[in-house]
């Protein structure tokens, strides 16, 4: 065979060898795929609450829900959320009856969770979602629209950050991985 036939054949086993590598990252939802979908596409689905830090204006960083809290924020393909954020350590209440709790038990737990649902919505161009609260465990919220800057959203970690916490105690970031 002449020459130039055998750089064509190689020429096209390259360019076959290239076509199925392109085409097993996109099937196999790799880098390509993902940034070819939506950040509301890339939102839907459940995520594991990791931690949250609020920074107060004078720099000084907390986590409200201690190191080691216990969460998940859920987004469905039909708008919906539902978040719930507990710290490790509430405690229990005494009389192993929830609607006879303590004042101090009560207190505790109010201090240190919140669940909040309703639906949401993605600003593509600002990389925010905003959640329309129908309800949550501190009433006040309750028909609010809260807006979230999208800090980070990758195939396995998603970071909100509100940039003007509740009562001017600073900028909080939500860090969550997405749920197995």
């Amino acid at each position: 065979m002449p020459q130039s036939v055998w750089e064509n054949i190689v020429t096209f086993i390259r360019s076959i060898r290239t076509l199925l590598a392109v085409l097993a990252l996109v099937l196999t939802g790799g880098p390509a795929f993902a940034q070819s979908k939506s950040l509301r596409d890339q939102l839907t689905g459940s995520w594991n609450f990791v931690v949250a830090e609020v920074v107060a204006p004078d720099g000084k960083k907390s986590s409200p829900f201690g190191e080691t809290p216990k969460g998940i924020i859920i987004f469905t393909a039909g708008g919906q959320f539902a978040q719930i954020h507990v710290a490790s350590d509430v405690p229990r209440i005494a009389s192993n009856n929830r609607l006879t709790g303590t004042p101090e038990e009560y207190a505790v737990i109010m201090r240190r969770s919140i669940s909040v649902f309703g639906n949401f919505t993605v600003n593509e161009e600002k990389k925010t979602v905003t959640f329309h609260i129908v309800s949550s465990t501190y009433p006040n919220w309750q028909g609010e629209a809260q807006e979230r800057n999208i800090d980070k959203l990758t195939a396995e970690e998603f970071v909100n950050t509100n940039p003007n916490v509740a009562g001017g105690r600073g900028r909080a970031s939500n860090f969550y991985k997405r749920a197995k």
